[in-house]
């Protein structure tokens, strides 16, 4: 089965950004232009990409609408939306955008009412959950989220959710390697997974895939050139 490489489009007030330490930090790929790293990607072979809204994350505003839609009217690939969504409302304001897929954010996930809505109201295919995991719980960045992983899977599944996104949130916007440790823990709950943090080469994306992810999500590596984009998508595709 082919995998799926998503490469990452972080936005901030507009721009082409990466999450440090500190908060969402501008950056100089592409000149900054999200438009111009999408269509890199495109270019390269990407038929998904990963848009992350980090100002609706961060300060609770969709703050880079046009931006998301100018990137999701290019055409050749479909668009995973991200950043912080919490509501139905949110998913459908990216729906409304030509998102193809929404992904609901690890914070929304102390409010079970709420998921259930999102995952209820979703047509198929339309809605990913986050499950964002430091020291092994879930821990939503920029929330007070701190929820037990094996319990919190075990609801999602029972709700109907329909894949998961897990992301080591201590390898965010790093090249250390993804932790595939994590990747084969989630896997367990039985649903198709993305992985995402600190995936830095060809040989990541194949511990990942080996250890239960079918898609992962690329950010820095392709931002900023470390990794391969055009080889890694072809080796996904074969």
């Amino acid at each position: 089965m082919p995998f799926t490489v998503l490469p990452a489009i972080d936005l901030w007030e507009g721009r082409l950004a990466l999450l440090t330490p500190d908060g969402p930090a501008p950056s100089d790929a592409f000149g900054g232009d999200p438009l111009a790293a999408a269509d890199a990607y495109v270019a390269a072979g990407a038929r998904w990409l990963h848009a992350v809204d980090m100002d609706l994350a961060f300060r609770g505003e969709l703050a880079n609408a046009d931006a998301i839609r100018t990137i999701c009217a290019i055409g050749e690939a479909r668009v995973q939306a991200s950043g912080g969504v919490r509501t139905a409302a949110e998913v459908a304001e990216f729906r409304a955008l030509g998102a193809a897929r929404v992904v609901v954010a690890s914070a929304a996930l102390d409010d079970e009412d709420a998921v259930l809505e999102i995952v209820g109201g979703s047509r198929p295919g339309e809605t990913v959950v986050g499950i964002e995991v430091s020291d092994g719980r879930i821990r939503a960045r920029g929330s007070d989220v701190d929820l037990e992983l094996a319990s919190t899977l075990g609801w999602l599944r029972a709700a109907g959710a329909e894949a998961l996104l897990v992301t080591a949130v201590d390898r965010v916007a790093t090249v250390a390697g993804p932790d595939t440790a994590l990747v084969r823990r989630v896997a367990r709950a039985g649903l198709p997974l993305l992985a995402a943090g600190g995936i830095r080469s060809l040989a990541d994306l194949t511990a990942v895939r080996a250890a239960g992810a079918s898609a992962a999500v690329v950010g820095r590596s392709a931002l900023e050139g470390s990794l391969d984009l055009a080889a890694a998508l072809a080796w996904s595709a074969a």
